[in-house]
């Protein structure tokens, strides 16, 4: 089972994330915004898909910068214990810890 399956709006939240500290594939962007009108049927919005999930997830302007800000600490801690530092991990990690109601499938937004 996919941690996907019972809410695919963490899909858009674990994109945007990776889009925040740099590392979503270019492949996956274009998916992305090739899905941006079905977004905006979805959720009555006109702007871009990390917009649209900024907005469903009530986040503020500084909020990319804070995920980078953590991913920065989260290379480091890596760095320190001779780990690579990966961004799947990262991003499944930040959700985990801050937004744990997405990954028990609990959200409204699915």
């Amino acid at each position: 089972m996919s941690r996907y399956d019972d809410n695919p709006f963490l899909r858009l939240l674990d994109c945007y994330i990776l889009n925040a500290i740099g590392e979503l594939d270019d492949d996956q962007r274009e998916v992305l915004v090739a899905l941006e009108p079905k977004l905006h049927k979805t959720f009555g919005a006109s702007s871009s898909w990390h917009e649209v999930v900024a907005t469903q997830m009530g986040f503020v302007d500084t909020v990319p910068d804070k995920i980078r800000a953590f991913w920065l600490g989260y290379i480091e801690a890596a760095r320190v214990q001779g780990l690579p530092a990966v961004p799947g991990e990262f991003v499944r990690s930040f959700v985990n810890q801050n937004f744990p109601h997405m990954e028990s499938g609990d959200s409204a937004l699915h």
